[in-house]
């Protein structure tokens, strides 16, 4: 039987072994281009798609394979009489194979200052129309998008001179993947730049129709449990300041859990522009603190929660020095992230074999991004919780306000309670958390954990809570404990009891508007 095939490609990976291999199979090559080049210098016989259309390539390749003989012979079905009468009657002959992937849009994206018209005009359109041509008519036409699939096609072709149906819906499905996929992307950027340019006039946030489009860094050797089946993705133009564009320069690969909480940790680092150190476990805080430097910073957030820091991870907004990793390698810890690592640090650090070390650009910034949730048969999407107060908004609501070092534990606190599970509640004293209560089904409760796991004395410490106080009982339960300033988003009809608690205990509070729900 006369077969032919049609090669057109931006990655010309392993195309000439493939079409070499096509035409020993007896196929004749239809091919375009830049693609319809390479094939030529490798010495293999090329019909050119404009002499089977009669039609030249024109607006600088634009329009080269948009045709009804191209895609009258993709879309023909073969054991329907009619569509063959047709095809003979306009002189259209069948296309029985297809080899197309698309002009580098995810690529040319991500090149540093792109230009707008520069991405538009990476914007294949040809490519995807004739790929979903074959890939609609796959029980007559063979559709290869992936490279990767060459020489299993050869090699079925060789073997049995055909792929079953099974084979030809798989590779059909790969091209509904690929090419939805590379909208996505295109839908991605075209909504950032609409979005920046546009948000102040139109203030529409959300697609009434939303795609997404994600590219897999691993294969991960398990999910959150050992029996769960696990992969991570990467937005695709993901920066070097999150996890998914983190280096990992040190230790053994990341797991589901890992990811999790070092994202966790990460976001809560950042909220800091003095030296910081963070500890996570389970993505809730376990220790916290700032201080003067990098290593005075990790040593109070140790000795904030020795305990539930073991095994856990610590991120560092500076530079970590020998010293700071001396003290970080005397514990066993999943993961360090820092913005780099000196040489001797790393030397030191690297002495622990499964120790994961990640480099991550904290000068980054954050765009106001969504945060998604799955939940069954749907996907909740809202902006990312990024934002905090404005210092001149705060309300001090009680007789005493609190002194200059109580202002700046309780703001230190409320950073940290908005990364904490709700109910949340944090106590702090001098820049270090004191106790940390977390996930609790009703506010008493974290705010009695936090007292009881604290690792000194709370007498002169500070609370926050990442939202308002429902009854007075919170207030109270400080007050026994020492505390002297509370600082919560306010907002409860029973404000004036909280507030009168206070009052009668010579505790201040402040209100900041803001609640920080973290579920």
């Amino acid at each position: 039987m006369f077969r032919r095939a049609l090669l057109s490609v931006s990655d010309k990976t392993g195309i000439v072994e493939f079409a070499k291999g096509l035409c020993k199979l007896g196929f004749q090559i239809l091919s375009t281009g830049g693609t319809a080049r390479t094939l030529t210098e490798a010495g293999i016989e090329v019909t050119l798609v404009s002499e089977v259309t009669g039609f030249p390539e024109i607006l600088d390749g634009r329009v080269k394979t948009l045709h009804p003989k191209i895609h009258g012979g993709l879309l023909a079905r073969r054991d329907n009489q009619e569509h063959m009468n047709q095809l003979n009657k306009l002189g259209i002959e069948p296309i029985d194979l297809v080899a197309i992937n698309l002009y580098p849009f995810k690529e040319t994206i991500k090149k540093p200052g792109v230009t707008f018209e520069e991405a538009i005009e990476n914007i294949d359109i040809g490519g995807p129309s004739m790929l979903r041509s074959a890939a609609k008519n796959h029980k007559d036409v063979l559709v290869v998008v992936d490279p990767k699939d060459y020489d299993f096609v050869l090699k079925e072709l060789e073997e049995k001179n055909d792929l079953n149906e099974t084979y030809r819906r798989k590779l059909a499905l790969k091209v509904f993947e690929h090419t939805s996929n590379y909208d996505a992307i295109i839908a991605d950027y075209l909504r950032n730049i609409s979005v920046k340019e546009l948000d102040e006039i139109e203030k529409e946030s959300f697609p009434e129709e939303l795609t997404l489009a994600y590219e897999k860094i691993s294969d991960l050797r398990y999910g959150e449990n050992p029996h769960q089946k696990a992969a991570f993705y990467g937005e695709i133009n993901r920066g070097p300041h999150s996890i998914a564009g983190a280096k990992q320069l040190h230790g053994k690969e990341l797991s589901f859990n890992n990811i999790n909480d070092a994202d966790a940790a990460l976001a809560l680092v950042k909220e800091f522009s003095e030296p910081a150190a963070v500890g996570v476990k389970h993505t809730n805080p376990c220790g916290v603190a700032c201080e003067k430097n990098i290593y005075e910073a990790y040593l109070k957030a140790y000795s904030a929660d020795p305990v539930s820091i073991f095994g856990g991870i610590v991120a560092l907004n500076r530079p970590v020095d020998k010293a700071t990793a001396e003290e970080l390698v005397k514990i066993f810890l999943e993961i360090v992230i820092a913005p780099s690592f000196e040489p001797d640090a790393l030397e030191v650090l690297k002495t622990k074999k499964n120790l994961r070390l990640l480099q991550v650009d904290l000068a980054g910034k954050d765009e106001k991004l969504w945060d998604m949730k799955k939940v069954s048969g749907g996907l909740l999407v809202q902006d990312s919780d990024i934002e905090n107060f404005n210092e001149e908004e705060l309300k001090v609501v009680t007789k005493r306000k609190p002194t200059q070092k109580e202002m700046q534990d309780l703001l230190f606190g409320w950073k940290v309670v908005k990364h904490v599970k709700s109910n949340a509640i944090v106590l702090a004293k001098d820049l270090t958390t004191v106790g940390i209560g977390a996930g609790q089904v009703n506010r008493i409760w974290p705010t009695q954990q936090s007292i009881r796991q604290a690792t000194q004395s709370t007498e002169g410490s500070v609370l926050a809570s990442d939202a308002f106080f429902p009854f007075s009982d919170v207030v109270k339960e400080a007050a026994s404990a020492g505390i002297t300033a509370i600082i919560q988003p306010g907002g409860s009809i029973r404000d004036e009891d909280s507030i009168k608690a206070a009052d009668e205990n010579d505790i201040a509070m402040v209100f900041t508007g803001m609640r920080h729900f973290r579920h």
